[in-house]
């Protein structure tokens, strides 16, 4: 399979910071806000591999290192790489940069599931 990537950058503002998130005191990239960068590069990137137009694709796993800090006002630069597909499933290496290098790294999986199916069981999961 050749290599399928996808990178987002955002500019690190008062709400992704680790004393906003709740993930911590201080006022730098939170964990949770480097998380999301990355599954949202690789659920656009998943989404670009799916045909049909019901289906999207749901996270079901990460495990990240996150090895730096970022202060206020950097960008970062999350890159999502497609790494195998089976079936229904997508897995990706992710990495995160700011321009002094790496600072997060690590693997995520997605899964194809029909939109409105998935949408009507999560509304319908606690009715009597």
């Amino acid at each position: 399979m050749a290599e399928k990537t996808i990178s987002k950058t955002i500019k690190v503002e008062e709400e992704n910071l680790a004393c906003a998130m709740g993930s911590g005191s201080l006022m730098v990239l939170a964990t949770p806000a480097v998380v999301a960068l990355m599954e949202n590069a690789a659920a656009e990137l998943a989404q670009n591999e799916l045909a049909d137009d019901e289906l999207t694709t749901v996270g079901t796993m990460i495990s990240i290192e996150h090895t730096s800090p970022t202060p206020i006002a950097a960008e970062v630069t999350a890159k999502a790489i497609l790494t195998k597909v089976d079936g229904r499933m997508f897995y990706f290496d992710v990495e995160a940069y700011d321009k002094k290098g790496l600072i997060a790294k690590g693997t995520h999986t997605r899964v194809s599931v029909k939109a409105g199916k998935f949408q009507a069981k999560a509304d319908g999961k606690f009715d009597e």
